[in-house]
């Protein structure tokens, strides 16, 4: 199991958890909405220390991006395994044929 998954299983293992016990349940009692809007923040966050060119700080709002993503995914119950496979889907092919193949 990678970290993801170890961190994915947890993210969902708190969907049931007490919102006043972990911020994971919290983020989650929120609602898919509130979700993505903390992922929004944390993206953005992640940006601003790239474009800074501070490698430990975008290290730390990189990861902090993982989590959000991961939590917005359980909240709308988009299990990690069906984005990884949509990945491995992708790989190989040119990410300009891919781009010009979607229709939305």
């Amino acid at each position: 199991m990678t970290t993801l998954d170890a961190l994915a299983a947890t993210i969902e293992s708190r969907k049931s958890a007490d919102p006043d016990s972990s911020w994971t349940a919290k983020l989650l009692s929120r609602g898919p909405e509130k979700c993505a809007e903390k992922f929004g923040e944390e993206a953005i966050e992640a940006i601003i220390e790239a474009v800074k060119g501070d490698r430990a700080r975008l290290t730390s709002e990189a990861a902090d991006v993982l989590y959000h993503l991961l939590v917005m995914l359980a909240a709308r119950d988009v299990p990690l395994s069906d984005v990884l496979s949509e990945l491995d889907r992708r790989q190989g092919t040119s990410g300009i044929v891919e781009k010009s193949a979607r229709t939305t």
